[in-house]
């Protein structure tokens, strides 16, 4: 079945490749890991190697109960905020605050301002009088930005583990079919948190040094944070949520069937509701995480349902995994590809040192300066996103020619 489009008026971005859209598409297609940088903040047992957002707003806006919006998670949600703010402004006048909806994906909210605030109770018998308890609410960030813009239409967050930001997407769009919006601030953000790389670590998960997804030699993930967002609605733009797939296979708590099955289904269902074929796919953005077990399972997946001669990469290198924004923030690079000219076939590369692990299927993965296939040839793209309990998201985004 093919879905009518959802169109993606405009996006909003920041992450360790930079502030903004122009910055984020040319350090993207550069193949940039400047933004990667080790931290001795986070990790017990040493540094690891996190993808650090730069120039955060150092205050947000005036707000009512201002206090409780006060996390770095929201001032990186507020960076990306700001390239969509006129855009959401026209949607208000035009639909009215009622009729505009928020949705984002997130894992972390305050989190890491929670942890602090307890170090500082435990050692000072107190909390700080500035800590409160709602900001490490998951549905924080949608509060924030229906407070910001006093949007009165449906605002919730999604927290479906490293799936949350593709999930929002597909959440909006589903808000615009059943007519409960008429437009939708979709997308995903999340913060560094201590809590989160010890966890991983618990895990053995996290890389010693860089990411080096898909490789004999890989060893596991950098974390990262940032936002993307989005304004959909369905008034025509060059660029469209073209389809969605949602699968859960429930394998394993934080383990992939390694057969890929839920994921090829996502893959599948994305592309029937797209109505596509291979064909039409110029490009997929690997979730590759650089963990044996996920990328292994990818491989397979993207093999058997695309075939391995589709450019792919996966583009957590240059930002570290950003868990609840991953969707979001790589959908955001498949809407800065798609709009470029038609003729700019330059892809992200895939950065990794070239030997493929004897556990994946080799694809067809973009070295720097590799030409892709012109949007003549290929009007499509794809974004996976893998998350812990066998929760699995692909997208479709395209270019979209006005009828």
């Amino acid at each position: 079945m093919t879905a009518q489009p959802y169109f993606l008026n405009d996006l909003g971005i920041s992450c360790a490749l930079g502030q903004g859209k122009q910055v984020v598409r040319a350090a993207l297609l550069a193949g940039d890991q400047s933004g990667m940088q080790p931290d001795p903040g986070y990790l017990q047992r040493g540094e690891a190697v996190v993808g650090i957002v730069p120039d955060l707003p150092e205050d947000l806006p005036p707000l009512p109960q201002s206090d409780k919006f006060a996390t770095r998670s929201n001032r990186i949600l507020c960076g990306a905020l700001m390239e969509v703010e006129d855009s959401i402004a026209s949607a208000v006048e035009r639909y009215g605050p009622e009729r505009v909806g928020v949705v984002i994906g997130a894992t972390t909210s305050g989190i890491e301002e929670g942890r602090l605030a307890l170090a500082t109770a435990h050692a000072d018998g107190a909390f700080a009088s500035d800590f409160r308890l709602e900001m490490q609410e998951l549905g924080n960030p949608s509060d924030f930005v229906s407070t910001l813009y006093q949007l009165q239409g449906p605002s919730f967050t999604v927290s479906n583990a490293c799936s949350s930001g593709g999930n929002a997407l597909a959440s909006g769009a589903r808000l615009l079919a059943t007519g409960q919006c008429d437009a939708v601030v979709v997308g995903g953000v999340d913060a560094l948190t201590s809590l989160t790389l010890n966890g991983f670590d618990a895990l053995s998960s996290i890389a010693p040094g860089l990411s080096n997804p898909f490789s004999v030699n890989r060893n596991g993930i950098n974390i990262g944070e940032g936002a993307a967002v989005f304004l959909m609605t369905r008034q025509h733009s060059n660029v469209a949520l073209l389809g969605w797939g949602e699968t859960s296979d429930g394998y394993h708590m934080n383990a992939p069937d390694p057969s890929g099955q839920g994921a090829i289904d996502a893959i599948n269902i994305a592309m029937d509701m797209a109505g596509c074929d291979v064909g039409d796919i110029a490009y997929v953005n690997l979730h590759g995480t650089g963990t044996r077990a996920n990328d292994a399972m990818e491989s397979l997946a993207v093999a058997q349902a695309l075939g391995q001669g589709v450019p792919v990469s996966s583009t957590k290198p240059m930002t570290g995994h950003t868990l609840g924004a991953a969707g979001a923030i790589e959908a955001g690079f498949l809407w800065l590809l798609l709009s470029r000219s038609a003729s700019d076939t330059e892809l992200p590369p895939h950065l990794w040192d070239g030997k493929l692990g004897m556990d994946c299927e080799p694809l067809n993965f973009v070295a720097p300066g590799d030409p892709g296939r012109t949007m003549q040839q290929a009007s499509a793209m794809i974004s996976n996103s893998f998350a812990f309990g066998g929760n699995n998201c692909s997208l479709v985004l395209g270019r979209s020619e006005q009828s």
